[in-house]
């Protein structure tokens, strides 16, 4: 099975969020040389919600980091959006991260001492055209109230849970409005329950039309999306559709349940 035979057509034929060709990324050093992603070629249109898996060194960090323009290939093509991202120089990809692209880590990655609503606004700082104080201010609330934060807006991430935390993580990633949303173990440091939700959080995003791409080592995880790739020794080795993916939504309303039944018992 090819990598691209799972690609969903998207409507209007618009290009591809993702295209790549041959993608190599190789590592040197003095001794050693080191070829975390040999020979990938992987087609991910608008609106797919995809699974990389794969055990450690797998080459599935490597693939996110160059997925993300944190790491630029060694040979092959990469195509964000339809452009060529080969010939960008450092601002460039900087400029394209900050208008295309919204990270989820499984550290959450937030400032100590900064509010929750601070945190979110602070993509924005970086955005070209500079975003207005107030409507940084406005579009970072209203990204909070979405993930179901409006009353922790104010608090510091010592103050919040770590399911909340990932919550602001998660609103800090939708803030500049990106095409596409990379999610790195996003569920790694969090509990069965916490992770139900998140994984709703992501489920409803791409219901409403957000490519998202997520990096777990979790098969249950993995059930919750539309597709799974399979990476091993820097290979793709599996690119399967799941036709029946988990609902977040309908387990939490389970778990819901269950928990007001056993209150009244």
């Amino acid at each position: 099975m090819t990598a691209e035979s799972n690609a969903v057509p998207t409507a209007g034929g618009a290009a591809p969020i993702i295209e790549l060709r041959a993608l190599n990324r190789t590592y040197r050093t003095d001794e050693v040389e080191v070829r975390a992603v040999h020979d990938v070629t992987l087609t991910i249109e608008r609106g797919e919600f995809v699974a990389i898996m794969g055990a450690s060194g797998s080459g599935k960090s490597t693939l996110m980091n160059v997925l993300g323009c944190l790491d630029r290939p060694t040979s092959g093509d990469y195509r964000l959006a339809g452009r060529s991202v080969a010939d960008l120089d450092r601002a460039q990809l900087a400029l394209l991260r900050n208008r295309k692209i919204g990270f989820v880590f499984q550290s959450f990655n937030l400032l100590a001492r900064t509010s929750a609503l601070e945190n979110v606004e602070l993509p924005l700082l970086y955005s070209v055209p500079l975003v207005p104080r107030r409507e940084r201010r406005a579009r970072a609330t209203r990204t909070l109230e979405s993930v179901g934060l409006a009353a922790r807006m104010h608090h510091v991430p010592s103050q919040l849970s770590g399911g909340q935390q990932q919550r602001v993580a998660i609103a800090r990633a939708l803030v500049t409005e990106p095409e596409l949303l990379l999610a790195d173990e996003p569920t790694g440091n969090l509990d069965s329950r916490t992770s139900i939700e998140i994984m709703g959080l992501l489920q409803a995003q791409n219901d409403a039309g957000l490519t998202v791409v997520m990096v777990t080592h979790e098969l249950d995880i993995a059930a919750y999306c539309k597709r799974v790739v399979v990476m091993r020794d820097g290979a793709i080795i599996r690119d399967e559709a799941n036709a029946e993916p988990r609902s977040a939504a309908a387990e939490r309303a389970t778990l819901d349940a269950a928990e007001q039944q056993a209150r009244l018992a």
